[in-house]
């Protein structure tokens, strides 16, 4: 699920005691969650922590008349609401069955209004489902629950994307080049050993380099450490993009990828630009090469199909992970042209 731009809301302005909506407000910042609908008057509660958005409401209804907030059970209630599109900034809908009103006719709807449609869930499984419908699903959901624990089970909302395809390309060479400016990305995450980030130095090609979470001889273990490789560099970023190593810095999100694909957001924590020994590693998909340049250090990895590889150690003939795509970027979105890069 692409979650890139989304928005995650807990609405805690429905409990009649006050203790009761805080709960739902604590809950929710500790689960990484920043919008909230709260109830008019409580507005002490943005002292709790760090919000980006806060909608209020008053006796179950927007305070604000940019906002709209309609329980659509009906195709008339559906019309109306379809009708108020363009007129309102955000529209906010709930139903108890979206079975009978095709979510599909309002975003196609909305897309093109520059209307933003969120959709009110009590499942992680129906936010799920509203945030992926056509594809685009949703410009976010609202979580309604009576249960301030149950908020984090929407947490991986905020982390999770679609997988990435990977595939073994076959190394051609490893050579030494230069010394030159390198990127350490500390996120704010642990990882595992057979995942890190998505680097190359074509936008086409990105090798799996894998965090430093192997112990070695040489340096503990920096589990939260991928030493990325040259500033020039792409890295896949949450969305489908991709971001120059040089650009990224702390606050940024950059995608985490294990050997099967999978991939969560992590916030980069630090960026370390220095002066260091490189090399290039040179591979092959049978129809084109693609390079990565990476540090001349035991300690940097690759994934490979079962395990890692030290580039120190590659070997021609060795096979390795890469998530290979067609097409090019522009600004770090891909596009669908012809770019030869060599």
């Amino acid at each position: 699920m692409n979650m890139d731009g989304k928005k995650i809301f807990v609405r805690a302005d429905l409990p009649a005691d006050k203790d009761d909506r805080k709960d739902l407000v604590t809950n929710g910042l500790e689960s990484g969650i920043v919008n909230f609908i709260l109830r008019k008057g409580d507005e002490a509660f943005e002292d709790l922590g760090k919000m980006d958005q806060v909608i209020y409401f008053e006796k179950g209804k927007p305070v604000s008349d940019d906002i709209e907030f309609s329980q659509i059970d009906t195709p008339a209630d559906q019309e109306r609401v379809l009708n108020l599109v363009g007129k309102k900034k955000t529209i906010i809908v709930e139903t108890s069955d979206w079975t009978i009103i095709p979510l599909e006719n309002m975003i196609a709807k909305f897309r093109t209004a520059g209307t933003e449609i969120l959709a009110v869930a009590s499942r992680k499984e129906e936010a799920e489902l509203y945030l992926t419908t056509m594809e685009k699903g949703v410009d976010g959901v609202v979580i309604e629950t009576e249960d301030p624990l149950a908020i984090g089970k929407f947490r991986d909302l905020l982390t999770v994307s679609e997988p990435v395809e990977l595939q073994e390309v076959e190394v051609v060479s490893v050579e030494p080049v230069e010394m030159g400016d390198r990127v350490c990305v500390d996120t704010c995450c642990l990882m595992k050993p057979g995942e890190g980030m998505l680097c190359g130095s074509y936008s086409n090609c990105l090798f799996l380099v894998q965090s430093e979470s192997e112990a070695n001889g040489y340096v503990a273990t920096r589990p939260f450490r991928v030493n990325a490789g040259a500033v020039h560099m792409y890295c896949m970023v949450p969305g489908g993009g991709t971001r120059y190593l040089s650009e990224i810095s702390a606050g940024d999100p950059v995608l985490v990828c294990d050997r099967k694909g999978n991939v969560r957001s992590a916030s980069v924590g630090r960026c370390k630009v220095e002066v260091r020994p490189l090399l290039i590693v040179t591979a092959t998909d049978g129809n084109k090469t693609y390079n990565v340049i990476l540090q001349n250090a035991e300690t940097i990895k690759v994934v490979t199909p079962k395990g890692s590889e030290s580039v120190t150690k590659l070997k021609k003939g060795d096979k390795i992970l890469a998530h290979l795509t067609s097409g090019g970027r522009h600004f770090g979105m891909k596009v669908e042209e012809t770019i030869t890069e060599k």
